[in-house]
């Protein structure tokens, strides 16, 4: 994969974010993703070294299309400014289809690498399901938090859309109530990687999602 290539392509795309000059460039688009799939491709044989669930995923099936959904959107620009994959032992990729927890990253525009492991913004029913696996399972998700490699890597879970109040039908006492107003279950960080050479680049993500793993397996134990 090259990174400078690929961020260069990116970084055009962000300033003529339109079908006439992605067309003429659609040559350049093409080897780009077809080298973006063999990263993926790479990474599935990889994970699937430590987490054999994940070996059947179809790479190309993971990788997310650069055409943006914008029918309910204000921001009319037919076109994503990421690369990103999302693996899964379903081979799912979308929480609304049932996809369960990924390991994702994408490549911006900015040279930017994000790395994450987890579930984001699960539907409903889905969301219930692990807010109730952390209260019948509370030491083993308090002692997945304490993981070593998870918290050095990652911190703790993101915040994002994190309620203020307790969700209806838990507990406001609970020891892990903070964690359950959680809306996503998932970790990330953000390194730079305009100067990373090929391997290091498949390296770097895979390492990041062996840190993720902890809480990769536990969420696959709350029932669907």
């Amino acid at each position: 994969m090259h990174v400078r290539d690929l961020t260069q392509f990116l970084a055009e795309l962000s300033e003529n974010n339109n079908r006439a000059w992605f067309v003429m460039n659609k040559p350049r688009y093409d080897i780009l993703r077809a080298e973006f799939l063999e990263l993926v491709t790479q990474l599935i044989a990889d994970i699937a070294k430590f987490d054999p669930a994940v070996a059947h995923c179809n790479p190309k099936k993971a990788l997310f299309r650069i055409n943006r959904d914008i029918r309910f959107s204000h921001d009319k620009s037919p076109y994503k400014t990421t690369f990103s994959a999302a693996i899964t032992a379903s081979g799912l990729k979308k929480p609304s289809q049932g996809g369960g927890p990924a390991y994702y990253f994408h490549i911006d525009a900015n040279g930017m690498l994000l790395v994450a492991g987890g579930e984001y913004m699960p539907p409903p029913e889905r969301l219930r399901a692990i807010r109730q696996h952390v209260v019948d399972d509370t030491a083993g998700f308090t002692k997945m938090l304490k993981n070593r490699r998870l918290k050095e890597s990652y911190g703790g879970l993101q915040d994002e859309g994190k309620l203020q109040r307790p969700p209806k039908g838990f507990d406001a006492d609970h020891p892990q109530i903070e964690a359950i107003k959680h809306k996503s279950f998932i970790v990330w960080k953000e390194t730079s990687v305009k100067k990373k050479i090929p391997a290091n680049l498949e390296k770097e993500i895979l390492a990041g999602f062996k840190d993720a793993y902890p809480l990769i397996a536990w969420l696959r134990q709350a029932p669907y």
